[in-house]
């Protein structure tokens, strides 16, 4: 994701906006995870452990992280003496996991949260199969680019992150001289493409879920209400596509701002008896306005079925009656509300929502070397077309570096969810 995305900025425009390589390719019983999660189709078991005490992260008195509050060895440490590389131990292969761990604010944070789970993700593989170093690229693109060439020179075969868009582009250009690959943590599509795969929650994947549920429950005509965001901008770019691949014609796509709503939705409001359905990839800051706009255009949601993507998951969305009943993809909680008790115990503090990113990426990092040995990082490997069952549940990478997940259905209760349908348990 880029800076000015960061999930827990408070921008309204932002907070719209985080079985391995083949279940039968890897064939080997992976412990040390929670029961929850599988990896090359494995059911995984949390392995025991001698009890520790938890490390707080103590926030209450500034925002700012400061790298010693990451668990990092000294700065002296992180890295070998000047034209020199620490030996990677024997039978594995180091792998850099590049993070804004001295940023300030929210980049901080979310880098620490990161790069704890990582953390986990080593402590809980059952025989870690790589060596994974730690570099602090400041947030920055100059930090990204002296962080990436430190790691290649430390033997580094393959990198996992940084956060911000910048910053993956600058370690990709890097990595590609080099023959590596890296897993990044961005949502910016853009940096993405061959070699350089972003693990994050890509709107295109909630997009065609849920079109897939609409047509499926035979669903034909469509309308759209999209907020002029760049997380609207991503969501339209697929819209179109995607609604016609599935046999659902798009009638009309209006985009809007805080101060246009209403008009783009008396525009729709004009072809209400021609359409079964309206997307609205609208949050929680803009649900009330949004709501209060279908009513003033005399658009019925009992009438025409609402559809939305996981920025729905939201409270205060559900508070607003126009999206009672509406149905939207999101990916399953059930994973990451395991993996947050697990880092609540190790930590004692609460994990950022796209932590799990940082625990599925180094999880498979050791599960592709333990299965592949020296080819783990080759992209027939990484970009497998069978997908990865991780935390947040099934996924892959596609072609052109971004990812695709499965997703369950809900539908918008009083008060929450109901689940509709299951998660797809493989792709097509």
């Amino acid at each position: 994701m880029n800076g000015a995305h960061l999930p827990v900025a408070s921008d309204r425009s932002t907070k719209l906006w985080i079985r391995l390589a083949g279940l039968t390719l890897l064939g080997v019983v992976l412990s040390g995870c929670v029961a929850s999660n599988r990896i090359g189709g494995a059911v995984m078991t949390p392995q025991a452990s001698v009890p520790e005490e938890p490390v707080v992260a103590d926030q209450s008195k500034s925002t700012d992280v400061a790298v010693t509050g990451t668990e990092l060895p000294p700065p002296g440490e992180q890295q070998a003496m000047p034209g020199t590389a620490a030996p990677v131990p024997a039978g594995s292969a180091r792998v850099a996991l590049i993070l804004p761990l001295s940023a300030t604010g929210a980049t901080g944070n979310v880098a620490l949260s990161l790069k704890n789970a990582a953390d986990m993700a080593m402590s809980e593989f059952s025989g870690a199969t790589i060596d994974l170093i730690v570099k602090d690229d400041r947030g920055t693109p100059d930090g990204a680019r002296e962080a990436a060439k430190q790691a290649i020179a430390e033997g580094a075969s393959a990198f996992i992150g940084p956060l911000l868009a910048s910053s993956v582009q600058t370690v990709g250009s890097v990595a590609r001289a080099a023959g590596k690959p890296v897993i990044g943590f961005s949502t910016d599509a853009g940096v993405a493409g061959r070699g350089v795969y972003l693990l994050s929650f890509m709107p295109q994947s909630d997009v065609e879920r849920i079109l897939d549920y609409a047509a499926s429950k035979g669903k034909k005509s469509l309308g759209a209400l999209i907020p002029d965001t760049p997380y609207g901008s991503a969501v339209n770019a697929v819209l179109q596509d995607g609604a016609a691949k599935r046999g659902i014609r798009v009638l009309a796509i209006e985009r809007y701002s805080e101060t246009s709503i209403d008009s783009a939705a008396k525009r729709i409001a004009t072809i209400k008896d021609q359409i079964d359905s309206l997307f609205i990839p609208e949050n929680g800051d803009g649900a009330a306005s949004a709501g209060k706009a279908l009513i003033s255009a005399g658009i019925d949601s009992k009438k025409i079925q609402l559809l939305g993507t996981s920025v729905w998951d939201d409270p205060r969305l559900f508070a607003v009656s126009q999206f009672q009943n509406g149905w939207f993809a999101m990916p399953n909680k059930v994973g990451f509300e395991a993996f947050a008790a697990r880092y609540r115990t190790k930590f004692g503090s609460e994990p950022v929502r796209i932590a799990t990113l940082a625990y599925d990426a180094v999880f498979l990092a050791n599960a592709l070397r333990k299965r592949a040995g020296d080819r783990a990082f080759d992209e027939a490997q990484l970009a497998g077309p069978e997908g990865v069952i991780g935390v947040d549940g099934l996924f892959r990478f596609r072609p052109d570096g971004t990812t695709q997940r499965g997703a369950i259905v809900v539908q918008v209760v009083k008060d929450g969810t109901a689940k509709l349908e299951d998660a797809p348990s493989a792709f097509r």
